[in-house]
């Protein structure tokens, strides 16, 4: 069973960091691009930041020269740096990892999320 779990998110005041973390646990065999993603209510869900397992990066046009994402491969984790947080960065954050469980079968997989608050 592959398990997903975030670390990391709380309130923090605007203009301040945070630094996300998500380990991949279970029966994974490879990891292919990890990312992160967030949700407000009544909104969609909406990518902040992927990056594949040779280190390429893509980051939403919200985010860039803000949040830098990076993964240890060795540990099956991925982190998101985030810095000069403002209010409307306030969402729930997921991660999400594309990874195979056997050279036959493997998918998409979410972590649970974490709440990320800023505000004064």
């Amino acid at each position: 069973q592959v398990q997903l779990v975030e670390s990391g998110g709380g309130l923090v005041q605007p203009g301040g960091s945070l630094r996300l973390s998500c380990a991949a646990s279970g029966n994974i065999i490879s990891i292919n691009t990890m990312g992160w993603y967030r949700q407000v209510p009544g909104k969609e869900r909406e990518l902040v930041a992927t990056i594949t397992s040779g280190g390429s990066t893509n980051y939403a046009d919200s985010v860039k020269g803000r949040f830098t994402i990076s993964r240890d491969n060795a540990k099956k984790t991925v982190y998101l740096q985030m810095n000069s947080l403002t209010p409307e960065d306030t969402a729930v954050y997921y991660c999400n990892a594309d990874l195979r469980t056997s050279p036959w079968s493997g998918g998409d997989y979410w972590g649970q999320g974490t709440q990320v608050t800023v505000s004064s």
